[in-house]
């Protein structure tokens, strides 16, 4: 059995889960990767069984790591609700906001910004993620809120924002920067930045073999604010959401290249506590006002 002074053990178990790697999870719950590996150890040592199976590119759950999963959560969210009620007298009303790794930090800083300025008594805490990521958070009820991908989940769940296309991003002095357009064949020669987090970068991948063309990769990050201003320094071109845009890189239509992405905000899958239902609620009509 896993006794209550071991949860933390949880907490790295779910973080592999959720991140496919010792080292990112080591990273999101602030430990070192040998750290890490010794307590995934010594979770495996008290419950007798391997939970995880390991390569040296990926991290798979075991058969007994599958079947541990669901019940890692719930102990996990029963020990986050336990601290919430100890939490909740007297206390600041706290959203817990996950925010997708791939929105504009400047468009999310100006929601979050005129939120503070319309209900300057609420705390904000954030949590970065991928879809994935957002939505285990979701579930095991350590956050409330997430700005994720929309995918036409319930309404009782998530409330859609808005679509925004996917463009591709050059530097402002590059020779196509001043089309409309280009093609794949327009792009043969050029120098390509992935962004590893990208929704569609398998489409994107796609779209230039599907063409026969492959376009030289010359830096690859899972950072997309690093990745713009790759582009704008001219080292190379790449696919973002027309949200990512900014005034350092000129923006093209990739020809034939359709894709779009759907934003929505989801809900808090329980009752929040009674000092933030209040807050919750602003927040809620907030994003829906100010999101576009």
């Amino acid at each position: 059995m896993v006794s209550i002074m071991d949860i933390y053990l949880l907490r790295y178990f779910l973080a592999v889960v959720e991140t496919g790697s010792f080292t990112r999870a080591a990273d999101r719950v602030f430990v070192t990767q040998p750290t890490l590996s010794a307590g995934i150890k010594k979770l495996e040592q008290q419950l007798g069984h391997s939970l995880f199976e390991r390569t040296n590119r990926r991290v798979f759950l075991t058969d007994a790591g599958t079947r541990f999963l669901p019940r890692a959560k719930a102990i996990l969210h029963e020990c986050n609700m336990a601290q919430q009620v100890l939490d909740e007298a007297g206390q600041t009303p706290l959203l817990r906001i996950g925010v997708l790794t791939t929105l504009s930090n400047r468009k999310v800083g100006s929601l979050l910004a005129s939120f503070r300025d319309r209900m300057p008594s609420a705390a904000i805490e954030i949590t970065d993620g991928t879809e994935q990521e957002l939505e285990n958070r979701l579930e095991d009820r350590s956050l409330d809120f997430a700005l994720s991908v929309h995918r036409g989940e319930p309404v009782d769940r998530s409330v859609p924002l808005g679509v925004e296309p996917y463009v591709f991003i050059l530097s402002t002095d590059h020779a196509l920067a001043k089309r409309t357009r280009v093609g794949a064949t327009d792009l043969a020669e050029e120098y390509m930045i992935v962004r590893s987090r990208c929704e569609v970068l398998s489409e994107t991948s796609r779209y230039f073999t599907d063409r026969n063309v492959r376009p030289r990769l010359v830096y690859r990050t899972p950072n997309d604010s690093r990745a713009v201003a790759m582009v704008a320094a001219g080292v190379g071109g790449t696919v973002v959401p027309a949200s990512l845009v900014d005034e350092r890189v000129s923006a093209v239509k990739l020809i034939g290249f359709d894709h779009e992405r759907r934003i929505g905000l989801f809900l808090p899958r329980s009752d929040l506590p009674a000092e933030t239902l209040e807050a919750g609620a602003e927040f809620t009509r907030h994003v829906q006002e100010v999101w576009a």
